[in-house]
């Protein structure tokens, strides 16, 4: 499974190849993702949570991925996440199963990534 590094590097990359391609659809949909996650009548996290759950049922790795790290970086829980995983697994079935299996190894990595970036005292 790559890195969360490698993930995000790739993403980028690849994202900057679209947008520089199409000078109108990509921009406006991209822009439109984004903007869909903002705060607003719902928060953020629980934007991000129903996005997780619906990635993880369409069974879109880099979805999941991407939502698993936006979830991360807004202070989600591992068991809030357990419980996204719940919804996902119920609606979704079994065939969910492998995803949450990528998911949950995907995030231990976010886990210890953090982990590396906290200072120790010396």
């Amino acid at each position: 499974m790559d890195s969360p590094n490698e993930f995000r590097t790739f993403r980028a990359t690849m994202n900057k190849k679209i947008l520089s391609a199409d000078k109108f659809f990509f921009k406006r949909f991209y822009n439109l993702d984004t903007r869909v996650y903002e705060e607003g009548a719902l928060p953020s996290l629980t934007k991000e949570m129903l996005g997780l759950a619906t990635s993880m049922v369409l069974r879109c790795d880099d979805c999941v991925k991407y939502h698993l790290e936006k979830c991360f970086e807004l202070g989600l829980t591992k068991e809030q996440l357990m419980e996204v995983f719940s919804v996902a697994n119920l609606v979704g079935g079994s065939i969910v199963i492998p995803h949450t299996r990528r998911a949950i190894c995907y995030w231990e990595m976010l886990e210890e990534e953090k982990m590396t970036k906290i200072p120790k005292n010396e």
